[in-house]
């Protein structure tokens, strides 16, 4: 091949390219799909987690909804006061006042303190234990401990730790996404600022609890009856708190004698005396 031969060639793809190049850019201004300024500006101030929790397809959906007046600007978990207030000021909102949440495994039922019915040796995935004979453990209503949450959640906010699923306060964002994928139900939200949770899901009478489990609710209403502020019920053999009348003042953990309230942050579980 000559040289003609070899510029011949680079010329035509530089032309086709110039031409290719031209074509495109008339087709993005034939095209051009004008975005609205106060999306773009929501977009920006969310957090860009994409969680979905807000229950829109990821940040760009719910900034879509929030300028166009169909979410609220409280519709991400994830973002915080900061965020509202944020949001607020771009919509021309006042920002009412949310108490931030975190996600809280209402079990304590661990390895040493829990019985199991068999060893569960399959898929890693609490769905899957959970379909084998309702799930490994004797307690109908424990952690399975697979970590199907862990797998889920984005914050790193969530370990197995001897059996049980644990939230580390500080990372959680209050996604959700661990309450909607555990196929047991036990993971709720509790306000940040409030320390004191029941630790435990169970629905049996007192009798069976203690067959399986060492630290679980047996319904024996102590709490119920020492609670000063009456923050505390017992409905179907299970204690209860309501976080809008809990002050944390631990007597209800120092009464229970299951164990089964606990700080929020307490790592371990002591044994019922």
């Amino acid at each position: 091949m000559d040289i003609n031969q070899i510029l011949i060639a680079v010329g035509s793809l530089g032309a086709v390219a110039i031409v290719f190049a031209v074509l495109l850019g008339f087709a993005s201004k034939v095209f051009h799909v004008p975005v609205d300024p106060k999306v773009q500006e929501v977009r920006a101030a969310l957090p860009g987690a994409n969680c979905g929790a807000c229950g829109f397809p990821g940040c760009d959906g719910l900034a879509d909804a929030i300028a166009n007046g169909n979410a609220s600007i409280n519709a991400c978990p994830v973002g915080g006061s900061e965020v509202v207030e944020h949001l607020a000021e771009i919509m021309g909102q006042v920002a009412n006042e949310t108490s931030k949440q975190v996600a809280v495994v209402r079990c304590a039922g661990d390895k040493t303190l829990a019985e199991d019915k068999f060893k569960y040796v399959g898929i890693r995935d609490c769905r899957a234990d959970q379909a084998l004979q309702n799930g490994h453990k004797k307690c109908p209503f424990g952690c399975l401990g697979c970590g199907t949450c862990v797998d889920v959640c984005q914050f790193d906010a969530i370990h197995i730790v001897n059996g049980v699923a644990k939230v580390d306060k500080e990372k959680c964002t209050a996604c959700e996404m661990c309450i909607k994928i555990c196929p047991r139900d036990l993971i709720t939200l509790m306000p940040y600022d409030n320390q004191t949770e029941v630790l435990c899901s169970t629905t049996d009478k007192g009798k069976d609890v203690r067959g399986y489990c060492k630290v679980g609710c047996i319904g024996c209403k102590i709490c119920e009856k020492n609670c000063p502020e009456e923050a505390i019920t017992v409905e179907k053999f299970l204690a209860h708190i309501d976080h809008d009348k809990c002050i944390d003042c631990g007597i209800c953990i120092e009464k229970c004698p299951q164990n089964s309230i606990r700080d929020y942050e307490e790592k371990i579980f002591k044994l019922p005396s």
